[in-house]
Order: structure tokens, then C-alpha cells, then sequence
């Protein structure tokens, strides 16, 4: 399959020369989607996965023929990013027992997180643009959908036989996963969680579509592109997909009540603040008996009070245990043969201890200041809109991170919301100056 896969690596990079630079992230996104990630080019000792290669010509496409790189302007999250990854590194220096392994790990890390943020940053610099990617997204989602729906019925993947090549797994094959009476879709991701956040993740943003296609014939097609977003959620037959999904779809609900937030916040906080005293179990256990499996909820809970309340991360606060290494927190839950480290905040403290923690939390602080100040900011409400939509999927994502870890093709959507986040005060409508404004008497 290497030959295949550098085959279609060299003919959509070739087609990223021919199109507009927005189209240029419809061609990535389609590669990230349809094509599995388990299948390289090996390289020295560096897998190149499509997506690689593609984001790779989307960079020498942007220097090479556009003048966007020279436009670009560095904004406080740009600098966060980068001194995230920087941060990951540094922790690594001090626990990786093979640097040179961490170091070109971190390496390929780069074109996964690192280059499709500001792949995002540097082409969508207009609303029209942002609008354009998003119909794409539907697209690209719907039939990802309707194939996976087929999978979580019959069993049946198309696509599994791809995994008989799996680069890292030799004896890698698909075999159907059975959970309330339906299959565990993934068709062309490495496992069915990942596949459900695909939908997600960019499930919220992609509502943020409705309130300007109702201008135009194609409201209906819209509707139904984000309603197959949950389906392909559903197919997954994952908690952490739907948990994320409800939660961005509360949030949206809360639009036409919205200036009553603070009000709803306090209300959580005070619910959940009465669990803890009332409850003889933490707030977020009791959630977890909502789950579709309370029975890994129970996990995820204890997973939770063992890494932070019962000496987890003793004597690895500063930098972590290190990347992939066993925190050994298995024998203080069910005794299984490793750390299944189901959430998100806590694999990057298991890994990089606070020095990385910390910057991924400022990160996402800086993300949601982003948002906020772009709402402020907006005069249209369908800018509104799609400021809250973007604002629905990351507060959807930070919860489900509590279930969730994320890798694979879901990392890589994680940066380029992050990348909306950062263009969205640029391409909204913004609110003209007062001293700009004329007095209807003057006219």
C-alpha cells in the first residue's frame, strides 16, 4: 500500500497547485477523512501518513505562489501554540529515556498539529472563505456518515480490509464490535471514538451555516449535512462522541437564552457543588451514570481520583512520567495490564506534568477569550451565530475530554478549531468606531 499511498499523496498535492488556497483545505480534510492515517510512507525513520504530504504542499503552494504567508500577522495564540509544543519537549528532555525516539515523534508531531493550525491561520482570511470550507465539511462528512451508519448496522465495513496494512500492526485486522444491538462504526479511523469525534468536532461548527443558508435554495441541503453529522456521532456507538455532541448541542440551545449565562453558570456550579457535599461521590461519577456504559464511566471517575487525589502523579508533577510511559495507575483501579488514560487533561499531565498542562490550559483560556472578544465584536447576527457555533464545539470538546484522549485524525481537527478560533475576530462584522458614526441630523 506505501505505493498507493504516495500514488494519491502526489496527485492531491498536485491538484493543492491548481486551486485557490481555501480549496487547498478542502483537498486536506478530505485526505484526513476518507484516507486511514494507519497507512505511510516510511521516510528515514518518519512515517509520512497523506495528510503529511498534503499539508506539506499546502505550505510550498502558500510561498510559493501566494503572497498570504508575507500578510501573515503573529496574535498571542500563535505564540501559545508554539510554546505548548516547545513545553512538550522540554518535559520530554527530562523523562524520555530514548531522546532521539521522543524527538522525532514530536517531529512528525508537527505536521499534525503544529502545520495545519497555521495552515488555517493563514488561509482563511475572510467570512465568505470560512462559509466556503464549512459546505465543504458537509460534503465531505455526508457520505463518511452514511457509510458508517451501514457499518453500524450490518458489521460490515468497506473499508476495513485497509487495515490487513496497517504500518504499525502487522497482524492488524477489522473485526466488528457489537454495543446495544448495533456495530461500532470507524470505516476509515483507527478506532470508533475517533471516528465519532470526527462529527463532533466539526458537527457544532458546521451549524453555524444554517442562519445564512437561509438566504439561499440550499437551507435544506444544510440541514440535512448536520443532521447526518449525528448520525455518524450515533454510528460510532462511543460516549465520548456523544457526550461531546449533546454538550455542543445544549450549548447552542442556549443561544436565544444567552444573556441569561450567567445565571445558567451559577446554577451548574451550584448543582454541582451540592453533589459534592450531599453525594458521597464526586459530581462527575454521578455523570458518568448517564453514559451509554456506566460501567466505563466508572472508570473514567476513578481514573480521575486516582491520577489527582490519590498520589498519581507523586514525584511527577513538574514533567510527567514521559510520552507513552505507564504511570502505573492500573493497580489502584481494575488491575488491568496498563493505564488506559481516557482523558484528555490527564494524558497530558501523565505525560508532561505541569509544564505542559499549563500551557495547553492557557491555550485553551486564550481560545475562548478569542471567541468572546469576535461576539462582542459582531453587528450581524449570523456572525453571532457562527461565533457561537465555534464557541459550542470547543466547549462541547473540553467536556468530552474528561472521557476522551485524543489521537489520530481528531488531533488534527483539535488544532484547526483552534485555528478558527484565532481567524474569527478577523472575518466577522465588526461594529464601526462612534467617532465613525454620522448623526442623522448631519445627513
Amino acid at each position: 500500500m506505501e505505493g498507493i499511498t504516495l500514488g494519491i499523496a502526489i496527485a492531491a498535492s498536485a491538484l493543492i497547485f491548481f486551486l485557490p488556497p481555501i480549496y487547498s483545505l478542502v483537498v486536506y480534510i478530505a485526505a484526513l477523512a476518507w484516507y486511514p492515517q494507519y497507512l505511510s510512507v516510511p521516510v528515514g525513520t518518519i512515517d509520512f501518513t497523506l495528510r503529511r504530504i498534503v499539508i506539506l504542499a499546502i505550505f510550498a503552494n502558500l510561498f510559493l505562489r501566494t503572497s498570504l504567508p508575507r500578510r501573515f500577522k503573529f496574535i498571542w495564540l500563535d505564540k501559545l501554540v508554539v510554546i505548548y509544543f516547545l513545553c512538550q519537549i522540554l518535559a520530554g528532555a527530562f523523562t524520555s529515556k530514548l531522546l532521539t525516539a521522543f524527538l522525532e515523534n514530536r517531529a512528525g508531531a508537527v505536521f499534525d498539529m503544529v502545520l495545519p493550525y497555521f495552515a488555517v491561520r493563514m488561509i482563511v482570511t475572510s467570512r465568505k472563505e470560512y462559509l466556503t470550507l464549512l459546505k465543504s465539511i458537509l460534503i465531505i462528512a455526508a457520505p463518511l456518515a452514511v457509510v458508517g451508519f451501514y457499518q453500524c448496522l450490518t458489521g460490515n465495513n468497506p473499508l476495513g480490509f485497509l487495515k490487513e496494512y496497517h504500518a504499525w500492526r502487522s497482524s492488524a485486522v477489522y473485526r466488528p464490535i457489537l454495543r446495544h444491538g448495533f456495530y461500532r462504526a470507524d470505516v476509515t479511523f483507527p478506532m470508533s471514538i475517533m471516528y465519532g469525534l470526527f462529527f463532533a468536532m466539526f458537527g457544532p461548527l458546521c451549524a453555524g451555516i444554517l442562519r445564512s443558508a437561509k438566504k439561499y435554495k440550499y437551507e435544506i441541503l444544510c440541514w440535512v449535512g448536520v443532521g447526518l453529522m449525528g448520525v455518524g456521532i450515533f454510528s460510532s456507538m462511543s460516549s465520548g462522541p456523544i457526550l461531546a455532541g449533546l454538550l455542543s448541542i445544549l450549548f447552542i440551545a442556549v443561544y436565544r437564552w444567552r444573556k441569561y449565562w450567567k445565571p445558567i453558570v451559577i446554577i451548574i456550579i451550584i448543582m454541582c457543588g451540592s453533589v459534592e457535599i450531599i453525594s458521597n461521590r464526586h459530581f462527575y461519577d454521578v455523570l458518568g451514570g448517564f453514559t451509554l456504559n456506566p460501567g466505563t464511566a466508572w472508570y473514567r471517575s476513578k481514573l480521575i481520583d486516582v491520577a489527582l487525589f490519590e498520589g498519581g502523579m507523586s514525584g511527577h508533577w513538574l514533567a510527567g512520567y514521559g510520552y507513552n510511559a505507564e504511570p502505573g495507575w492500573k493497580d489502584k483501579i481494575d488491575g488491568r495490564d496498563h493505564t488506559d488514560i481516557v482523558n484528555h487533561y490527564l494524558l497530558i499531565l501523565s505525560r508532561y506534568g505541569l509544564v505542559g498542562l499549563l500551557p495547553f490550559l492557557a491555550m485553551n483560556m486564550v481560545v475562548v477569550k478569542k471567541l468572546v472578544d469576535a461576539y462582542k465584536a459582531s453587528t450581524l447576527d449570523s456572525d453571532k451565530w457562527i461565533v457561537w457555533c465555534v464557541l459550542a464545539g470547543i466547549f462541547g470538546l473540553a467536556g468530552a475530554f474528561m472521557s476522551v484522549s485524543l489521537f489520530g485524525q481528531p488531533t488534527t481537527i483539535y488544532y484547526m478549531m483552534i485555528g478558527f478560533a484565532g481567524v474569527m475576530p478577523a472575518i466577522i462584522t465588526k461594529a464601526k468606531p462612534k467617532s465613525l458614526i454620522i448623526p442623522n441630523a448631519c445627513l
